[in-house]
């Protein structure tokens, strides 16, 4: 199921309540998965209702509320049990781990960023390690994040903005 279709579907389903809203949106973007019990999980590990609504400055009530109403709904009930978090990212501690990052916003509707980025990075001899791209649907302005084995040459700037949809890049 498409990612815009199933936001839409869940705001629709909230939409008379945006503190749910605002839970199930927490959700998706963490990749948090809840089970048929109602627990809450990043993986493995079971996150406390307490502390998720702590996180999101409401009350516990209300997350175990959401979670009781997604699981009520089939298709959200089926998503969201099988939803996975992406694991770590590493553009916040490139620098620390000797790696590079190329942040590149664009149009998300455009196609083949991805392809050619890559293939200009590549053409510097240069590996990827990590290419983490913003669900448009979710995140307003979306980046796509490019984690490298080493730092790429500044001078490559010129080049990714030749790309069709690229608006903007920043290399770390």
């Amino acid at each position: 199921m498409r990612v815009a279709f199933m936001w839409n579907k869940i705001k629709r389903y909230f939409k008379n309540n945006p503190t749910q809203l605002k839970v199930a949106r927490t959700l998706l973007e963490l990749g948090l998965s809840i089970d048929e019990d109602g627990k809450i999980y990043c993986g493995s590990i079971e996150i406390s209702p307490t502390k998720m609504a702590k996180a999101l400055d409401i009350d516990r009530r209300v997350v175990k509320n959401t979670v009781e109403s997604i699981l009520s709904e089939p298709e959200l009930k089926e998503m969201f049990m099988k939803i996975k978090s992406a694991g770590p990212f590493f553009g916040d501690v490139a620098k620390q781990l000797g790696f590079g990052v190329i942040v590149i916003t664009a149009d998300p509707k455009t196609v083949g960023i991805v392809a050619k980025a890559a293939t200009l990075i590549a053409d510097k001899g240069i590996s990827i390690r990590q290419i983490i791209a913003e669900d448009p649907e979710l995140f307003p302005e979306p980046k796509l994040t490019i984690v490298t084995e080493k730092e790429v040459p500044g001078e490559i700037i010129p080049e990714f903005l030749k790309i069709p949809g690229v608006k903007h890049v920043t290399i770390y």
